[in-house]
């Protein structure tokens, strides 16, 4: 893959990230936002001593949710193509479309949703402000320990493939990933900091909608590169030969 290609995909990844960026941000607005609100008025009937906000509660749902999710958007979609250049080809015969559906499928495991179901989302009241050096530090260790025992669980599968055959393989590597994860589970600290009092139904609804704002973030920017990548790395023949019937023509 020449440097070109490599270039050409780099920005169809910033653009499909940009593009699911904008997805997440509507399902951010419309499911979380409102938890979030919520969240933030238990918190202030049950504050002794109400701070006055820096920014306002009407610019951090709009201006600042729009550009946080929309930079990390893009960064990510950048990240992620050039990580899906470098997958093409080595983790099996599968098209653009396949590789990018796939490793955005496996990112969202690894990265996000096994982390979450450890150390899941909090919305504002929920957690000690004491310890939240503490939290932060065991979520990025998990979320590194997940991504490590994915990589580690792929490459035991390709080990595996030539002698027990590729649906065995990732049988027996899912299973080892699954059990390695369960074991941290079990031996990290619990977190468990939700004040008395707190709606269990609000804190429901704020995790699930965090969950829909990274799928349909990973998940949009899977369909929309992949389709993006297809495009430039095999074009339809009747494309190709119009291209190069426009120089012939002058």
């Amino acid at each position: 893959m020449n440097s070109a290609t490599v270039r050409g995909l780099l920005v169809r990844g910033m653009l499909a990230g940009l593009t699911a960026g904008v997805l997440a941000l509507i399902v951010a607005y419309f499911l979380g936002e409102p938890s979030v609100d919520k969240a933030i008025g238990f918190e202030d009937a049950h504050a002794h001593e109400h701070e006055t906000e820096v920014v306002s509660r009407s610019l951090q749902s709009t201006a600042g949710l729009a550009t946080g999710v929309l930079v990390y958007g893009v960064a990510f979609g950048g990240i992620a193509a050039l990580v899906c250049c470098f997958a093409l080809g080595r983790v099996g015969r599968f098209s653009a479309r396949a590789t990018a559906l796939l490793l955005s499928g496996c990112a969202l495991l690894a990265v996000y949703v096994v982390p979450f179901l450890k150390y899941p989302a909090n919305p504002p009241s929920v957690g000690d402000s004491d310890t939240i050096g503490r939290r932060t530090a065991l979520y990025f260790l998990m979320m590194l320990l997940s991504v490590l025992l994915a990589l580690a669980a792929t490459l035991l599968g390709r080990r595996l493939a030539p002698r027990l055959g590729t649906w065995y393989a990732t049988v027996v590597a899912v299973a080892a990933f699954a059990v390695v994860i369960g074991l941290a589970y079990a031996f990290l600290p619990v977190v468990d900091e939700v004040p008395s009092g707190f709606p269990a139904a609000l804190l429901w609804r704020f995790r699930l909608s965090a969950l829909a704002v990274q799928a349909v973030l990973w998940g949009g920017f899977g369909l929309l590169f992949g389709e993006l990548a297809e495009r430039l790395l095999n074009p339809k023949p009747g494309a190709t030969a119009s291209a190069e019937a426009v120089p012939a023509a002058h």
